[in-house]
């Protein structure tokens, strides 16, 4: 194998990595702020099934949920899968777990801001 070879390999594979870490950004961020919303939603329910649902993404390691996202559809529904799934699975999987850390993140911001804070920026208008 050629340094020409596998320096153009690397380059595809790097292309592939920026364009996963890409789309998880695109998706994880704004599904992290409707989870944060449904973690201060005042329907208690919804706030339960959020709080277990960060919980669940958070406290499981990623490579399981990437198996679980991968091989579930096609062993628990038996679907037939697209042969580009892998793709589709993997950034599935990067979105829903990073959305759960996104959420916590969001979470963590908005309440490290002080009430008086708040009563500043209503009397600013």
């Amino acid at each position: 194998m050629s340094i020409q070879t596998m320096i153009l390999q690397l380059a595809q594979s790097f292309g592939q990595t920026l364009l996963i870490f890409v789309l998880t950004l695109v998706f994880s961020m704004p599904l992290g702020l409707v989870v944060y919303f449904g973690k201060k939603c005042k329907f208690a329910p919804l706030r339960w099934l959020v709080e277990i649902y960060i919980s669940i993404m958070r406290g499981t390691p990623l490579m399981l949920q990437l198996m679980v996202v991968f091989y579930g559809p096609s062993l628990l529904f038996s679907v037939a899968v697209p042969t580009n799934w892998r793709f589709i699975a993997v950034i599935i999987a990067f979105s829903v777990n990073y959305a759960a850390y996104f959420a916590e993140i969001y979470r963590g911001g908005i309440e490290s801001i002080p009430f008086g804070q708040y009563e500043a920026a209503q009397v600013l208008g």
